[in-house]
């Protein structure tokens, strides 16, 4: 037992306190649970006539590449993740993080909510959040 406790011991002094059967990391001690993440569209228009969710296949637009535009995926997908009451300042900041007032096209920043069903299928939904332009954002009525 105790050469056991010192072999553990080591490598997870090793490893910065990692080691995988105690890990940390998400594709070991959260596998299976619902998940999110932010993905933003450059759409043609400056309003969203139905707010509905969308499918993968269902997507308007084209992609923005975040990492180009100097704005960070993760720290984007912790805002409109993690954001439970969208106030003004809340929708300043995140029409900060793309430099809104220099944009020259739409985007439309959407929640992609991920989980896991009963037959093991993967069910993946992009709702839209908000749409941001240089003249503002308009956010999705469901979340006030």
């Amino acid at each position: 037992m105790i050469v056991t406790f010192l072999v553990y011991a080591v490598l997870v002094a090793a490893h910065l306190g990692e080691f995988w059967p105690f890990s940390i990391y998400p594709m070991f001690s959260k596998g299976g649970n619902p998940w999110s993440r932010s993905v933003v569209r450059v759409v043609d228009t400056d309003s969203l006539a139905d707010w509905q969710a969308y499918s993968a296949s269902e997507l308007p637009g084209v992609g923005y590449p975040l990492l180009e535009h100097g704005v960070d995926p993760i720290d984007l997908s912790n805002f409109v993740s993690k954001t439970k009451t969208w106030t003004p300042e809340r929708i300043e900041g995140l029409r900060t993080m793309f430099y809104a007032n220099e944009l020259d096209e739409n985007l439309l920043v959407m929640r992609v909510n991920g989980r896991i069903t009963e037959t093991d299928s993967v069910v993946v939904e992009f709702v839209p959040y908000a749409l941001i332009s240089r003249s503002g954002a308009s956010l999705n009525p469901a979340l006030n």
